[in-house]
């Protein structure tokens, strides 16, 4: 009964995950875990123009 209810759970936290991410690139996100992630070029890394990138 635990196995079934472990499963449970990481399978909620899956199909959130999912959802979200879906969502996200319906907004028109390019890069989802940057802040700016709307005004992104979509190039996050070393090459993002974002403000948040550069220190």
């Amino acid at each position: 009964m635990e196995n079934v209810i472990i499963v449970i759970i990481l399978l909620v936290i899956a199909i959130s995950v999912i959802s979200y991410l879906v969502r996200a690139k319906k907004r028109g996100e390019k890069c989802i875990g940057c802040p700016s992630s709307k005004q992104c070029s979509g190039k996050c890394g070393k090459d993002c123009s974002c403000e948040s990138h550069k220190k």
